[in-house]
């Protein structure tokens, strides 16, 4: 660790400016001579960097199969019945979802909503295995 006088002829040095400090003492810049701004590389770069046509529309090949794996399984028609135990918030947060597309004029139930989360799920699973939401959910909630 530093003395106190170390310091002080520190905090002295930093506050002597760097042109002054590098003609009086006649010596080669170094890192504590240098002011602390940074002059930028590419400055005089006359273009601006291009940015591919498609860039905010690209995804993943494996999330394009999964949206499609889940839209191929939905527009199935289900017949096994099944009944699933929802807090009043689930319920509540599905009908406005169901609500918000109505008026965009698509019309869609509580069933293909759980359904798509459902396929969604199953497939990211098995395409991620233990980095998938469900297993780290399921970590989370049993630990």
């Amino acid at each position: 660790m530093a003395d106190y006088s170390e310091l002080i002829n520190l905090e002295k040095k930093k506050k002597e400016p760097a042109s002054s400090a590098l003609v009086s003492q006649k010596v080669k810049p170094t890192q504590e001579t240098l002011p602390d701004t940074v002059i930028p590389r590419h400055h005089d770069t006359k273009h601006d960097t291009t940015t591919p046509i498609n860039h905010d529309t690209m995804l993943s090949k494996k999330r394009e199969d999964i949206f499609e794996v889940v839209r191929k399984a939905v527009k199935q028609v289900g017949k096994e019945a099944a009944t699933h135990r929802f807090t009043q918030e689930e319920k509540q947060a599905l009908a406005d979802i169901e609500y918000t597309y109505q008026r965009q004029g698509m019309r869609t139930s509580e069933n293909e909503l759980t359904r798509i989360a459902i396929n969604y799920v199953v497939e990211e699973y098995g395409q991620h295995g233990e980095q998938s939401i469900l297993a780290k959910a399921l970590k989370k909630l049993y630990s």
